[in-house]
């Protein structure tokens, strides 16, 4: 990386702001609405209930992160005793470690991913098998916490370089951990403290045990490595990023300029080159597993068979219209295909492959009926049977999976789904000797969405739920659902963090229109305050519309959430519609936008804003609309193909040429650009920005790894150069995610805020 340094006056011509004026705000209201600064403010205004919730092996304790009281954003490690009912304090942060270290570029870019960025303090942590200590990483170190220790000794810590340590587990006994420094596995051997390095050519362009930033940004793979169930060998991959391009861009801090010199991976570019290897812990020998396929192929998913010989290797093609399943001997390095998932259109992601203990048999998930559904394999990939079925379908809870364990005693695989409704989650059971594919057992009870961790024997689970009327709470239940105890139940009482906007609290509304195909849409709808229907009311339609996007869900908003409820507070109807392609909802729900993206996407938004203009009390002059990333494109697609229907819109880090995308996301839907070229042209904004008629705003942040910054810098000089006027709000040194985190988020949405009372008169 070179760094470009440029003098502030250089640096003012590089963004042009607009004026800066802080919305009205109160620090502690006794009553009345809401305001940007105590939405982002400590503590939480969803209440404290905690995140990254674990069961311990045992089932004994519950651990999770929580929040500080001054500080929401920087986390502890706390824990609940089940059968004492008493929650305290395990690690606190600031005692453990004083000072505050600064990211590696790695770390930075790993949290980036995994959208916990402006998180600091305890972001991670994981149960030693045996259930006696914890581990997590701070602060660039790594830390074992000893359950019977007592005091601040209680917290070992097993690494003091000067290197920044990540990705750090438990190997399955626990009697090593794992983690990367520098590019290189290490494991650390717990008993005779000795640390060893298994490989050693990490460096530039060669990266061991760590996701490439496709795996990471796109398949929700954050990790590179895995342990075999004898932890005498570990998986991984060894990553040479060669293949793809050498790029410079620049990202652009609040007083220097840095020229990254980065490999991203556009569409239609060549891939990272992924290796599997195995290396054997003791001796450090290493073995290269061959997968097969093509250069640029994708690994999804690696797991190990039981027997500790075999990996379960999910490959796809640069296509991906297919995946293989395969079956690979450690010995001597060779794959077998177990079976093959195949699709017209693209294979949607899915976490579930679960093998029992107790027998040769596994659970897989596949959309080959049109819907996620589960079905039971033998080792040898002979179907054995089919476990659900039904216009629903089987999706993956916080962590990426959907299924969650098997009881082998009883026979019965667990799960979340859609089964009550595309708008809830809930946790489900099915025997696996099911003769009837389509009768499964819900046990979450209350209607809205949960999202549950499973003890490893499934007797015992801890249930996060929230509802529309209902901030997140936390229980610890059986398994067959009766509940033991809560964590957090977070009523929305007097001493919530809530309570004093209660009263002017505003609930949604929620319903269905129709595609133009006959697909339900669902909506979400908040009436303005004090509603009179004989009045006129300004709108705003918040929309994201990308692919695995649904926003309409009955659960309990966060920040862009509580942000639709200030609106609304503030006089705006504020509605949100999930156009076909959001997901969840089946095969031919999402299978218009392949090879299209932007128009029938835009074509039911479209159908969303005809149902919002036939309210009477609705002013059609007065409607705008915002959304960010794939919401920021589909804004700027809304308004630049239906001009005059919108009288102002705020476009936040839109995708502008896909072509400026990264491979995996884009070529999933779109296919390679030299197979679709037609199709990348008219899914871009740039052949519709000639009718851009109402006014825009766009918001890029300046140094952002996801959506590049030149994705708004081409559309800036295009519309320039066409005459179209419009206004800008860029952030020096913000990543994607400026929108969410304290730092930036209540300046870029009080920017938002101002731009539509401006534009709109509520």
């Amino acid at each position: 990386m070179r760094l470009v340094r440029l003098p502030p006056a250089a640096l003012a011509l590089l963004f042009v702001a607009l004026p800066c004026c802080a919305l009205a705000a109160t620090t502690t209201p006794a009553a009345g609405p809401l305001t940007l600064e105590r939405i982002f403010a400590a503590p939480d205004i969803a209440g404290t209930a905690p995140s990254n919730v674990k069961l311990a092996p045992d089932g004994s304790r519950v651990t999770f992160l929580r929040g500080k009281a001054t500080n929401k954003d920087q986390l502890d490690l706390w824990e609940f005793n089940v059968k004492a009912g008493e929650t305290r304090l395990l690690v606190d942060s600031d005692r453990l470690q004083p000072e505050r270290v600064e990211l590696s570029d790695e770390e930075k870019a790993r949290r980036e991913r995994q959208r916990i960025a402006g998180t600091t303090g305890i972001v991670e942590y994981d149960w030693s098998p045996t259930g006696g200590s914890l581990l997590f990483p701070l602060g660039g170190d790594i830390y074992v916490y000893d359950l019977d220790g007592k005091g601040e000794e209680a917290a070992r810590r097993i690494t003091t370089t000067e290197a920044f340590e990540t990705d750090a587990r438990f190997s399955p006994d626990g009697r090593f951990v794992s983690f990367i420094r520098d590019q290189d596995l290490f494991v650390f051997d717990l008993r005779s403290g000795v640390e060893r390095q298994l490989t050693a050519d990490g460096e530039g362009v060669i990266k061991n045990g760590i996701a490439e930033f496709v795996a990471q940004e796109e398949m929700r793979r954050f990790t590179g490595y895995w342990w075999s169930p004898d932890e005498n060998r570990i998986a991984f991959t060894r990553v040479d990023e060669s293949p793809i391009a050498l790029t410079s861009r620049f990202e652009i801090y609040a007083e220097e300029v840095k020229m990254i010199e980065q490999r991203y991976p556009y569409a239609g570019t060549d891939n990272a080159l992924v290796e599997l290897r195995v290396a054997h812990v003791a001796s450090g020998e290493q073995r290269s597993i061959q997968i097969g396929g093509g250069p640029g192929d994708y690994i999804y998913r690696v797991a190990w068979f039981p027997d500790g010989e075999h990996l379960a290797v999910q490959r796809q093609p640069r296509d991906l219209q297919s995946l293989d399943l395969l079956k690979c001997g450690v010995s001597d390095g060779t794959c077998r295909r177990l079976l093959r998932e195949t699709s017209d259109i693209w294979i949607e992601l899915q976490d579930d492959l679960t093998f029992l203990q107790g027998s040769e048999e596994f659970v897989w998930s596949s959309r080959r009926s049109g819907y996620q559904h589960l079905y039971l394999y033998d080792w040898a990939g002979k179907e054995i049977r089919r476990l659900t079925g039904g216009e629903w379908e089987v999706v993956g809870s916080r962590r990426g999976n959907g299924v969650l364990g098997v009881d082998e005693k009883r026979r019965v695989v667990l799960f979340m789904a859609t089964a009550e409704s595309p708008l809830e989650r809930h946790l489900y059971e099915q025997s696996l000797d099911t003769g009837d594919p389509k009768q499964v057992k819900r046990i979450t009870g209350r209607m809205g969405v949960h999202d549950v961790d499973l003890s490893q024997d499934a007797s015992l689970y801890v249930d996060t739920f929230s509802s529309p009327s209902q901030p997140p709470q936390v229980s610890v239940h059986r398994g067959d659902g009766r509940r033991l105890a809560w964590l957090e139940e977070n009523r929305l009482d007097a001493g919530h963090p809530y309570h004093p906007y209660l009263s002017a609290h505003i609930a949604p509304e929620f319903g269905a229109i129709r595609a133009s195909d006959g697909q339900e849409l669902f909506y979400r709808f908040y009436r303005p305050a004090r509603f009179d229907a004989r009045k006129r009311y300004p709108a705003v339609v918040y929309v994201y519309g990308g692919p695995t996007g649904q926003t309409v869900t009955r659960s309990w908003g966060r920040t862009t959430e509580m942000w639709l409820q200030l609106m609304a507070q503030r006089g705006y109807a504020v509605f949100t519609v999930d156009n076909r392609g959001t997901g969840f909802r089946g095969a031919a729900f999402d299978a218009p936008i392949y090879r299209r993206l932007g128009k029938f996407e835009v074509e039911d938004q479209i159908a969303g804003l005809d149902f919002l203009q036939r309210l009477e009390w609705i002013d059609d002059d007065r409607i705008g609309i915002f959304g960010w990333s794939y919401g920021g494109y589909m804004t700027l697609m809304m308004m630049m193909q239906a001009p005059g229907r919108f009288a102002a819109g705020a476009s936040g880090a839109p995708v502008t040429d896909w072509r400026l995308y990264d491979t995996y996301y884009t070529e999933r839907f779109l296919g390679h650009p030299d197979d679709n070229g037609a199709g990348y042209e008219m899914s871009g904004v740039f052949p519709f920005a000639g009718r851009l008629e109402d006014d825009l705003l766009i918001i890029h942040g300046m140094a952002d790894d996801n959506v590049l910054f030149t994705n708004s810098t081409k559309l800036f000089k295009h519309l320039q150069d066409k005459g179209k006027p419009f206004e800008m709000m860029t952030y020096p040194g913000a990543k994607h995610s400026l929108a969410r985190i304290a730092g930036t988020g209540p300046h870029c949405l009080g920017i938002i805020t101002r731009f539509f009372d401006r534009e709109l008169r509520p």
